[in-house]
């Protein structure tokens, strides 16, 4: 009680927060024991009866509580939803007299704490910031627990009113009706509980905390019109939560699924994405850019760099992965067995050697710039990665079929495949970066992972080989057969074997991005007029979620971070885009057979930029500490200047090095 009088003292000089602490408490001491001291301790003194008083009134209280509710649990005369519903009463206002006076003496303790720091000191008030507010996180979860326990009071209530409603009166057919669908419903929910994540919080990995309900900001006279519709959508759980670490979430599965619910946001997100593509795309094809371009540009106005209008990011860009599932499907179809069987060795070679020698020269780099191994060998094989998306759509529509010789898009469609091959052989090993990062890297564990990688692409191949000769043929056949004057089952059908090979691939830990790939090669397989037929059905889909896919992309892209060190990313994506050319020129110029080193140039246009998968990569390693900051941010820019660049030495190569009649861009 002592140490409370002299806190209590020290709040009658809050005036005096200004100054220094030691004349802070020199006034206080002064206070207290000269003239003012009299009126100044009555008032402590006073003060703090009361605040005796109401803690001895709170005891009293709490005794009479507990009293009261051994006395009703003892009472016969109460019927056991009554008797249960007027203890757990008496519990939950026994149990916040506690609370609140534990609030009291947690309010006092830091008080004192903060009085005793030192606030010249950022890691002490940081340190008391951060206790603040995990106080301010258990008192969240406390009161949300003990509203739950209310409503379940009010239930128990409304239970036991309904019983005695039950025994004083007798119930008509139709109230009859309506008792067994209200029991029902009550199972229903009953059911539904029991699968709720609330019931579930001892499973392993949970973790509970308090997060923030941001509502929409919308104008008064709507809200005064429409509080009735946004109570509705209050309850429906369409609000944004935020929790400490700034993530935001969106509804995913709701506790009633008896009621159906849309996400309006997503939904507002995808129509200004498709609405301002148009434009972008419009302009870009005018000026004589390609359109994806515009798309891209789309994704920037959107994104949090400029209007951060889009709020369900998540959502528009596992819809624009999609779009690289479907174009990666077409490029399969494209890609014909005589073509593959042209390429292959050429692909591996290539696709191979490439990779080596971005990975040799960054740990060079490394070397000089006192770089870890870890960071070069990730980033250069980053780095090392084309976007396949991006050329097919360069390619969409080129044919070269010329007996005995091979044509450019078939070496570079070869290629990017092996370097999907070697992203998913780079996702297994990431964890052995990982472990290689915190000095926990073992030899066995990489060839392990090793072998688990080259064995399962060795399954996917027999697998393919299994379906080609037992599956396809009959299965199109069907679809075909079923889909005469409706082509739904045809499009249904093949957009389900697109992603059954997909679940088939990832299920092997390999990209799924080779399954969709796969896919198409196996129906490319059954002849020209079969891969037309699909892919005039698959086509439109492809083309709007590519749309999407390159809007995606452009939500990464910061044009202040850009302009901040625009200098320095000019330079290192110029460096880079001029390396991966020589290096493809000349790997090209090793593998290629006599009469074909005229392709060489247009194949290395191809490959000189950054796939869009480095986002992915990048942000994998930046959670795992393999990468800083600053370094994530400068892969995502040259990544993304790379891509913008891509275009302009694609037709600047074609123009030069193909001829006329072969030359086909995407317009």
């Amino acid at each position: 009680m002592q140490v409370v009088c002299w806190l209590l003292c020290l709040s009658t000089v809050g005036a005096l927060v200004v100054l220094p602490k030691k004349q802070v408490a020199q006034q206080a001491i002064k206070l207290y024991r000269g003239k003012g001291a009299p009126q100044g301790y009555s008032w402590v003194a006073g003060n703090c009866k009361q605040l005796a008083g109401l803690l001895r009134q709170k005891n009293v209280v709490v005794k009479k509580l507990a009293a009261a509710a051994a006395a009703v649990g003892k009472d016969q005369s109460l019927s056991e939803p009554e008797r249960h519903f007027q203890v757990h009463t008496l519990e939950v206002f026994q149990k916040e007299l506690n609370e609140t006076g534990n609030l009291v003496f947690q309010a006092v303790q830091s008080l004192q704490r903060a009085l005793q720091g030192d606030y010249k000191d950022v890691v002490n008030m940081k340190e008391s910031s951060r206790q603040r507010l995990e106080a301010l996180r258990e008192a969240a979860i406390k009161e949300e627990q003990e509203y739950v326990e209310l409503v379940a009071a009010e239930k128990h209530q409304q239970e036991a009113v309904k019983s005695a409603l039950a025994q004083n009166k007798t119930l008509s057919m139709l109230d009859e009706i309506l008792e067994d669908v209200r029991k029902a419903a009550d199972r229903l929910e009953e059911e539904i509980e029991e699968h709720a994540f609330d019931n579930n919080k001892q499973m392993r990995g949970v973790n509970v905390e308090a997060v923030l309900r941001v509502e929409d900001e919308e104008k008064s006279g709507k809200r005064k019109n429409k509080s009735q519709q946004k109570e509705v959508e209050d309850d429906l759980g369409l609000s944004m939560l935020i929790d400490s670490q700034n993530n935001q979430y969106v509804l995913t599965k709701p506790r009633d699924s008896t009621m159906p619910r849309a996400d309006h946001h997503f939904i507002k997100d995808l129509v200004s994405v498709v609405m301002l593509s148009l434009p972008c795309g419009w302009i870009c094809s005018l000026v004589g850019l390609p359109p994806m371009f515009g798309y891209i540009v789309c994704g920037v106005l959107l994104g949090p760099s400029c209007l951060n209008s889009i709020k369900s990011m998540v959502q528009v860009e596992t819809l624009g992965e999609l779009g690289v599932f479907f174009t990666l499907f077409v490029v399969g179809l494209e890609f014909s067995p005589e073509r593959v069987r042209k390429v292959w060795k050429t692909s591996v070679q290539g696709s191979c050697y490439l990779s080596l020698l971005m990975v040799g020269a960054g740990l060079v780099w490394g070397q000089v710039l006192r770089i870890r191994p870890t960071q070069t060998v990730f980033i250069s094989t980053c780095l090392s990665l084309s976007s396949t998306p991006l050329v097919s759509r360069f390619l969409a529509g080129s044919r070269g079929d010329k007996e005995g010789d091979l044509d450019y898009s078939s070496v570079l469609l070869g290629m990017l495949v092996m370097q999907d091959v070697q992203l998913g052989l780079f996702i297994a090993v990431m964890p052995t970066l990982i472990q290689a990062q915190s000095g926990d890297l073992d030899s066995l564990r990489v060839l392990y992972l090793l072998a688990q990688v080259l064995g399962s692409l060795a399954v996917v191949l027999l697998l393919c080989l299994l379906f080609k000769s037992a599956l396809i043929g009959p299965y199109y056949k069907k679809l075909h057969a079923e889909s005469k004057g409706n082509k739904e089952i045809l499009v249904l059908g093949m957009a389900a074997f697109v992603f059954f090979m997909l679940t088939v691939t990832d299920f092997l830990d390999v990209s799924m991005e080779l399954g969709c790939f796969l896919a198409g090669a196996l129906l490319s397989t059954q002849g020209h007029m079969v891969t037309t037929e699909v892919m005039g059905c698959i086509e439109p889909i492809r083309d709007f979620l590519a749309i999407i896919f390159f809007a995606s992309i452009g939500l990464h892209v910061f044009p202040t971070f850009v302009l901040y060190e625009l200098t320095i990313l000019l330079v290192l994506t110029l460096t880079l885009v001029i390396m991966k050319f020589v290096m493809a020129v000349l790997v090209l110029s090793v593998i290629l057979p006599p009469g074909s080193q005229h392709i060489r140039w247009v194949v290395s246009a191809g490959l000189a930029q950054v796939s869009e998968f480095s986002f992915v990569l990048g942000s994998r390693a930046r959670r795992a500490g393999i990468i800083s900051r600053e370094v994530y941010l400068l892969v995502l820019s040259v990544t993304t200047l790379s891509l913008l660049l891509a275009p302009v030495l694609w037709r600047v190569t074609t123009q030069r090095f193909v001829p006329r009649a072969e030359r086909k861009m995407v317009t």
